[in-house]
This record gives structure tokens, sequence and C-alpha cells, in this order.
């Protein structure tokens, strides 16, 4: 089976090596739980909001159907102050698109929540409102988790772990170690146990 991880920094791993990437553990877990998958496809890059993911991939090459697409956007979103109208809009169409990659399963469009990077020690320098950030994450959380369900996608909110492990953090105190992602893959493992067949 085939999977293709669509994203920003936190899909691509920013500060971590390629066997910490989170992508790349669920893939490490899914194999151990039977699942034969091939290694990740991941199109993801630090700094990317949703149009420029949308943008990414108007010139990526893709060979669909896949068995199971990732979606995880938005941060730069909220961190650009983009509104929440703006992201409804923009991350509906980047779920069609995930949609028509997976050969238009929704069933097997799986979307992790934004981590919350206001409880960081990058945002709390940053002279930024750390509680705004994680109010408007939430907003920006609870549009992907209901979009995505309405779909038919599968949710898993990963925000939480984020807020409980702030200590968890590569070497630039903004993204998540290798071990936060360990954390998010464990979570993400029963759902995405239940899209795959096999």
């Amino acid at each position: 089976m085939r999977y293709l991880a669509l994203g920003d920094s936190y899909t691509i791993g920013e500060a971590v090596p390629e066997i910490g990437r989170w992508p790349v553990q669920l893939t490490a877990r899914l194999r151990g739980e039977g699942k034969v998958l091939d290694d990740p496809v991941i199109v993801a890059t630090t700094g990317w909001t949703t149009d420029e993911l949308s943008a990414a991939m108007d010139t990526a090459t893709f060979t669909p159907p896949y068995d199971l697409v990732s979606l995880l956007i938005g941060v730069n979103n909220q961190y650009r102050g983009r509104s929440a109208d703006d992201y409804r809009g923009e991350f509906r169409r980047m779920l069609d698109r995930a949609i028509a990659l997976a050969g238009g399963r929704a069933e097997r469009v799986l979307v992790l929540s934004i981590p919350d990077w206001g409880v960081t020690p990058f945002a709390h320098g940053s002279g930024r409102d750390v509680h705004r950030i994680g109010d408007e994450l939430d907003v920006y959380n609870t549009i992907a988790r209901e979009q995505t369900e309405h779909s038919g996608g599968r949710f898993v909110d990963i925000t939480g772990i984020s807020r409980q492990h702030p200590q968890l953090l590569a070497d630039d105190g903004l993204h998540p170690s290798a071990a936060q992602y360990t954390l998010w893959a464990e979570a993400a493992v029963p759902t995405a146990m239940a899209m795959l067949p096999g």
C-alpha cells in the first residue's frame, strides 16, 4: 500500500532526522501491526500555508490513488494572522484534493490537528499573546475537524499532546522533537489501522 503525507514543517519534520518524522514513524508502527506499506511520499516544506501547499501540489507529480493520505496544514496561516474564514475555504479545497488523491475515498484521508506552538519557548520569547495563539488554533482545529468528519475523513487530535509535553521540542525551541512525533504517531495508529485494509 502507498501513503502520501501532505503538510508543512510538522510533516517534513523540521530539525529532526528523517527517521523521526511522524509520517515515517507512523509507517513503521503500521508495518509492525502487519500493514504492508511503502515508505511515505512526503510533500511538505517548512513555512507553507494552505495556499502554498496547494501551489506546490500543482507542480508535483502524483501517482494516485494512494491507500492513505494524511493532511496537517494551517499553522502558518494562523502565524501570519490570516482569518479563520479564509482557512475554512482553503482547508476545504485542500481536503478535496486529498480525497481525490486517495481515489475519491474520503475514508482513506487522515487529518491531524494543528499543535499549539503557543506553549513553546519560541512563542514566549516572541512577544506575542500565547493565549491568543492557542485560542486561534482551537478555532482552526474546530474547522478542520468539522470539515473532515463531514467529508467522511478521519480526524486525530494531537493538539493536547503538544500542550501536555511542551518540553519535547527540537533544539530550535519551536518544532517538536522526534519524541513528541512518536506520541503523535502512536495517537494516529488506531485510526490509521482501521482505515487500511488487511
